[in-house]
């Protein structure tokens, strides 16, 4: 297979994750629409009776219309499918970055459209991972919208052909170092998609309106613990990224740090996650305090993707993370 068509096929497979990720975003529409509609249903009827396992509304309760338990259910199938299509699309994905990474006879690392790639693959990664631990449908929405974004930004923004990798990037320390960085970015992604739901959630809760979409979410406890476990995960991973980062450095410019604006951010990120996860560990900085601060390290996480990458000049300005 040439060259050109090792191409092609990679792009092809990347606008087929896109198509795929699409029909998962308008089936999670759909599941998150009809989230709770069964509950909101029973609210007004304090004594429902139900029959059989699917549920419907026995006549003893004329209040409740006989199409709620086929509106969960739906909702539900829906839910299902939006997940089944996120595996799908996540494999597809994976083809479409061994298939580039094949064509350039290297790791699919080197640059920012290829490690745009592979982050969108990251979040996924995460978010189907966790899904294997407990019923995260609620959570598909906002996530294959996001990793929608990122790949729509790396075809459209980011596009580059594939080229050689400059000298300091031929190391298997480009294996480790950008390999941890992936995880983290993707976790990191995920909790500040949980992040952001919480505080909306618990906005609620404090003003006791929790009704609307809001309600669909699970409660603000649940949200804030998902999201500080999946933190509590990526930040050993991501002080283990730049202490490869510090090393990979030493073997391609002769020393460990240098201060180099990448190495300053990566740091920067590494510090507002330690005091996140030291909030946490302090009573009086648990909630809302804590998510702002997860907040900010995010914020800090994409300065050093986005803005040192784009605007800045640096030793790492070819690079993705």
């Amino acid at each position: 297979m040439s060259a050109t068509t090792l191409a092609q096929w990679s792009n092809m497979a990347v606008y087929a994750a896109m198509f795929i990720l699409i029909m998962a975003l308008v089936a999670f529409a759909v599941s998150f629409a009809a989230r709770g509609r069964r509950a909101g249903v029973t609210a007004t009827s304090p004594q429902p009776v139900s029959v059989g396992a699917a549920g419907p509304m026995a006549k003893d309760n004329p209040e409740a219309p006989a199409s709620a338990a086929v509106i969960d259910e739906s909702g539900r199938r829906a839910g299902n499918i939006g997940m089944s299509l996120t595996w799908l699309a996540t494999g597809v994905l994976l083809v479409g970055v061994v298939l580039r990474g094949i064509w350039a006879e290297r790791v699919p690392w080197g640059n920012m459209y290829e490690f745009s790639l592979t982050m969108s693959l990251g979040i996924l990664a995460v978010f189907l991972i966790v899904s294997l631990q407990r019923d995260v449908r609620w959570l598909g929405l906002p996530v294959v919208g996001i990793t929608l974004l990122s790949l729509g930004l790396a075809v459209t923004v980011l596009y580059t052909e594939a080229a050689q990798l400059v000298p300091a990037l031929k190391s298997w320390w480009l294996v480790i170092h950008v390999s941890a960085a992936v995880i983290c970015a993707g976790a990191f992604t995920v909790s500040t998609m949980i992040t952001l739901l919480y505080l909306w959630r618990d906005r609620a809760e404090r003003r006791d309106v929790v009704r609307g979409m809001v309600a669909k979410l699970p409660d603000a406890q649940r949200l804030d613990t998902l999201a500080y476990r999946i933190i509590a995960f990526a930040f050993p991973l991501w002080t283990f990224a730049v202490i490869s980062g510090a090393i990979w450095a030493e073997n391609a410019w002769g020393r460990y740090w240098g201060w180099d604006p990448k190495e300053t951010w990566a740091f920067i990120t590494w510090v507002v996650y330690a005091g996140y996860l030291h909030a946490r560990a302090t009573a009086g900085w648990r909630g809302r305090r804590a998510a702002y601060i997860s907040i900010l390290g995010y914020v800090s996480l994409m300065i050093n993707y986005f803005g040192v990458n784009l605007f800045v000049n640096s030793l790492h300005s070819y690079s993705g993370m």
